[in-house]
């Protein structure tokens, strides 16, 4: 786990997302969400940096740990900044267009979803994951 000189633990994720397979789904793209039974929440693939890992290619390994994917990083999102566990907290996003991959549930992640922006908006748990959504739409190519 990286940590800034302060104490601020370093992370980064991506939000990711995709052309909907079938137009009918009712919007141009998807947005993927995670769930974690740990926390019993809703958010978009993150995780703690490692050591000497860039916070790019955190978030692309954490993607593909979390969802199965692989995925093509876009626009770098603003920095989303918290306390978690009584500690700072930096997160890292960049907006990822996922390409080939099978999401197989694990020890992080039990279920993905793959939501129209509105739907995903009303899934996600965190007020501050809503501010991201919109920061992300704001830069996807429309269809």
């Amino acid at each position: 786990m990286t940590r800034t000189a302060s104490g601020t633990v370093r992370a980064a994720g991506c939000v990711l997302w995709r052309r909907p397979p079938a137009p009918s789904s009712g919007g141009d793209v998807e947005l993927c969400l995670v769930h974690r039974p740990r926390y019993d929440d809703w958010s978009f693939p993150k995780g703690k940096l490692k050591r000497g890992e860039s916070p790019r290619d955190a978030a692309l390994r954490e993607v593909l740990e979390e969802t199965g994917h692989h995925c093509v990083p876009g626009a770098v999102l603003p920095m989303v900044r918290y306390v978690a566990n009584g500690r700072p907290k930096e997160v890292t996003y960049w907006t990822a267009k996922a390409t080939a991959g099978t999401f197989v549930p694990n020890d992080e992640v039990d279920v993905v979803l793959w939501l129209p922006p509105s739907a995903a908006r009303a899934r996600l748990t965190q007020p501050r994951d809503r501010d991201l959504l919109d920061a992300a739409l704001r830069t996807l190519p429309r269809a």
